[in-house]
């Protein structure tokens, strides 16, 4: 787990959501959050796979706090379009990454990679910081 986060937040911030399909914060490294989630049963589609469900909802965790992290508030995501490209098995690792931030609105990418680095599903999305920033 991340060594900047409590136990059950992402990234210090709680997210009952992420913390139920059990999606780990790893690290930040460079602007980059690390993220991973290993498959259990109940990830799985009829074809045993990983379900686009959870595949959009890691790739939404990992644009979500690479924006946070960025801009030192919450966040919401207003668009993300998603790439599924290879099955997903066995344990994932995302890594978000902010492209480009503007007052209201941060440009982001998301990766998930399997075990081997086979990219399972990729995406881009427009976030819009909301509430205050973080005080420290």
């Amino acid at each position: 787990m991340d060594q900047d986060s409590e136990p059950g937040t992402v990234f210090g911030a709680h997210i009952p959501f992420v913390q139920f399909c059990g999606i780990e914060a790893l690290d930040v490294c460079e602007g980059r959050t690390r993220l991973r989630l290993v498959l259990r049963p109940e990830h799985a589609n009829n074809l045993g796979i990983a379900h686009g469900g959870v595949l959009c909802t890691l790739l939404d965790v990992a644009l979500g706090t690479a924006a946070r992290l960025s801009v030192g508030r919450p966040v919401v995501t207003l668009d993300m379009q998603t790439r599924f490209l290879n099955p997903g098995r066995g344990v994932l690792l995302a890594e978000g990454r902010v492209t480009r931030a503007g007052r209201d609105v941060i440009f982001c990418e998301a990766e998930i990679r399997d075990a081997e680095g086979l990219v399972v599903a990729s995406a881009t999305g427009l976030l819009k910081p909301v509430g205050q920033p973080a005080a420290g």
